[in-house]
């Protein structure tokens, strides 16, 4: 019989995934770099973090689906066969395409269409401690990737700040990176310690 996916798993490895990213950061600290190669290494290291939450997410809605099909079935009205693969079960979080979400508001949207509002996963995103870190890693994802005036104007609104120069010249600064992360694995601890599997 093939293994059930993890929730537990996934956040253990979101966790290995951002000590990873303090660890490039430390390096990148300890190369003394110049004041613009840093921010485009706090960039990377900051992109690297919202990629590993975004599979994390993913993988826990995999999960969610592929351990419990009635989950989504309850939110579809559709009954769904009680075994699906993981790959059924991401085609439908997926649709063929990429997985994104806005903000934390648009990954609680997401979650809706998967899970029940009592499971595990939308109730530990729902957390208020979670929802600064959250909006904070997306609105600086986007501008650190996009740099357009409209993503622009979102991290301003997001962090409440009148000027920006680039992400990682914000996430440089005062352990804020750092910060960010422990937040957000925080928030792995807590699926951690609430998932069944």
């Amino acid at each position: 019989m093939p293994r059930k996916k993890s929730a537990i798993y996934a956040a253990n490895a979101f966790k290995q995934e951002t000590q990873r990213v303090l660890e490039f950061v430390d390096s990148v600290e300890e190369a003394q770099l110049g004041d613009q190669d840093l921010s485009w290494s706090y960039e990377q290291a900051l992109v690297k973090t919202a990629v590993a939450f975004e599979r994390l997410m993913l993988a826990c809605i995999v999960c969610a689906v592929n351990n419990d099909t009635s989950t989504i079935s309850e939110q579809t009205g559709i009954k769904f066969p009680k075994h699906l693969t993981d790959e059924v079960c991401e085609y439908l979080v997926t649709g063929g395409g990429y997985f994104d979400f806005k903000g934390r508001d648009g990954l609680i949207k997401t979650l809706r269409k998967f899970t029940p509002p009592t499971h595990y996963l939308p109730t530990a995103v729902k957390l208020p401690r979670f929802k600064d870190p959250l909006d904070r890693l997306i609105a600086l994802r986007n501008f650190a990737a996009h740099e357009s005036p409209a993503s622009k104007a979102k991290v301003l609104d997001v962090l409440g700040v009148q000027r920006i120069s680039s992400a990682g010249a914000w996430v440089k600064k005062q352990g804020r990176l750092q910060d960010l992360v422990a937040k957000l694995d925080d928030l792995a601890d807590e699926i951690i310690k609430s998932a069944p599997y």
